[in-house]
């Protein structure tokens, strides 16, 4: 099986050269999504809450193009502007996995995200 490009028109357009996401052997790889609306193509940054839940629709908009769903995540890395939005990122982030068989994850601290939002998650999942 070759590499297949997934890409929606339910999450945002990528700022650089990458794929939304691409599938190789039943794995999708999901590009960092960031909170980009893509209706508007603005950034929701109200507050670390809105931003995290926008980032998580975008992923779930992409995971349900390739046929999955959050479910299917076997792993998340997040990446954040400051650690101590931690528990407020976490609270948003445990509203779309059940806590038994949520994935595997890190969250790291990072100097900067692109277009300098405050949190970024990407996925790897299985199809």
């Amino acid at each position: 099986m070759s590499k297949q490009i997934v890409e929606t028109k339910q999450a945002p357009a990528p700022v650089g050269p990458y794929s939304q996401a691409t599938t190789h052997n039943g794995t999708l790889y999901v590009s960092g999504q960031i909170a980009i609306n893509p209706a508007t193509g603005n950034l929701v940054t109200m507050n670390i809450e809105s931003e995290t839940h926008q980032v998580m629709k975008n992923l779930g908009a992409i995971l349900k193009e390739a046929g999955a769903s959050y479910e299917n995540i076997l792993k998340c890395s997040v990446f954040v502007s400051d650690m101590n939005m931690y528990s407020r990122i976490n609270a948003v982030y445990a509203e779309y996995f059940n806590e038994a068989t949520a994935p595997a994850r890190e969250l790291v601290e990072v100097a900067n995200l692109p277009k300098f939002v405050n949190v970024e998650i990407s996925a790897i999942v299985a199809l």
